[in-house]
């Protein structure tokens, strides 16, 4: 009898909800592509799934020149993980090392659609946005290398690298997004209209400090867009393995969310302003997003990366999904560039790339007595400093 009273609830569920789309090249031309003006573009209608908000428009307007522009940034920041992988590879990067090659519309996307203003923070993959948002490919690679043309001296390696408007590179897992919500405290107590992101990835997300973030940056409605970088795989371990709710831009409570293409540069971009405009211009509060993307190196250097996951998968990816190619397919197809001269940007990245690491190699490394600096901020150094023993004390 119980039986037959629970059957009809069977049918009675909701259709399974329509999944992301992750495809690079799904984007279709909506009027003739000028290579002076802008035109329209129309993402794929599942570039967005949505939680508590409307979706950004699927309409939307680019030119030539951004085109071209987030190209060779994603050429470049591709080139420079690759170039980072070989001096690990070679042992002269030593320790972690995380790199983001598969990942780069994410990076690009949200660096094109913030202003120079806007603050971005994240974990370990932050190479690209340490270059983006005002260093240099030297000064990473330095920091990598430890010498002193880092851009922390040579002091911090990889996941400590810093510029006025990114803060890091953090190497605690999860940690980084409360300081991110109080950067967004500060940018709305000083009045300030610009927003924090504040990145985390899939392993990060069951984190408590990560929801207990989530919950002040409500209660005070902080100007600060959360960004699950959802690659797949936390450290060794699937989403599926780890998560009981896998829709990450979901877990927000009363925070709306928003899950996006992280494949496709435009659909990354897009979801990036709407974000901003929601938190800086409308003043709605904290914002989730998730970008689903995918890595296709290990989780760090030291990582094979094939364990936990096959061989055909990452390759399958790669050769179906990667967000430089369908760029470059839009690029192409539309009649911006020819393949020749796509080419030659990511011939000029790599020529560009390899100057940079031997600059960074002709560093010297840091010298004693740098390490005695950068632990305080300049003028407030206590009068001396204990060192490794009780006799070693370094006087201010």
């Amino acid at each position: 009898m119980l039986a037959r009273l629970r059957a009809p609830s069977r049918l009675l569920r909701a259709p399974l909800a329509r999944s992301i789309q992750t495809s690079a090249d799904t984007t279709t031309l909506y009027q003739d592509a000028s290579a002076s003006n802008p035109f329209m573009v129309k993402l794929h209608e599942d570039s967005f799934r949505t939680y508590n908000c409307d979706a950004p428009s699927l309409d939307v307007q680019v030119t030539k020149d951004e085109l071209m522009t987030m190209y060779t940034q994603m050429t470049t920041m591709r080139r420079m993980e690759q170039a980072a992988g070989q001096l690990y590879q070679a042992k002269l990067i030593r320790g972690f090392c995380h790199l983001a090659i598969g990942q780069e519309a994410v990076s690009v996307g949200i660096h094109s659609g913030l202003t120079p203003e806007d603050y971005i923070i994240t974990s370990y993959r932050c190479h690209p946005f340490a270059v983006l948002r005002g260093g240099s490919i030297t000064g990473v690679i330095a920091e990598l290398l430890g010498r002193q043309a880092g851009m922390s001296h040579g002091k911090g390696g990889s996941m400590h690298i810093f510029t006025p408007t990114f803060f890091g590179g953090n190497g605690i897992v999860g940690a980084q997004v409360p300081l991110g919500a109080g950067l967004a405290f500060a940018q709305k107590y000083n009045e300030k209209p610009r927003c924090t992101f504040a990145m985390y990835g899939d392993g990060a997300a069951n984190q408590g400090q990560v929801f207990e973030a989530f919950n002040m940056a409500k209660l005070w409605d902080l100007p600060c867009v959360f960004v699950c970088e959802n690659n797949k795989y936390g450290m060794g371990t699937s989403a599926e393995r780890s998560s009981s709710n896998t829709e990450y831009f979901t877990r927000g409570d009363k925070i709306p969310g928003l899950q996006v293409n992280g494949m496709d540069i435009i659909a990354s971009r897009q979801a990036v302003e709407y974000a901003r405009k929601w938190t800086v211009d409308d003043k709605k509060g904290p914002l989730l997003l998730e970008f689903v993307t995918y890595r296709y190196g290990g989780h760090s250097m030291s990582d094979p990366g094939t364990t936990y996951r096959t061989r055909e998968e990452v390759q399958r990816m790669r050769s179906t999904q990667d967000p430089i190619h369908g760029l470059q397919k839009y690029i192409e197809e539309w009649g911006l560039a020819t393949e020749q001269e796509l080419k030659q940007i990511d011939k000029d990245a790599k020529k560009k790339v390899d100057a940079c690491v031997e600059e960074a190699k002709a560093s010297p490394e840091p010298l004693l007595k740098d390490l005695w600096t950068d632990i305080y901020y300049a003028g407030t150094e206590p009068p001396f400093m204990r060192g490794r023993e009780r006799e070693e004390v370094h006087h201010y």
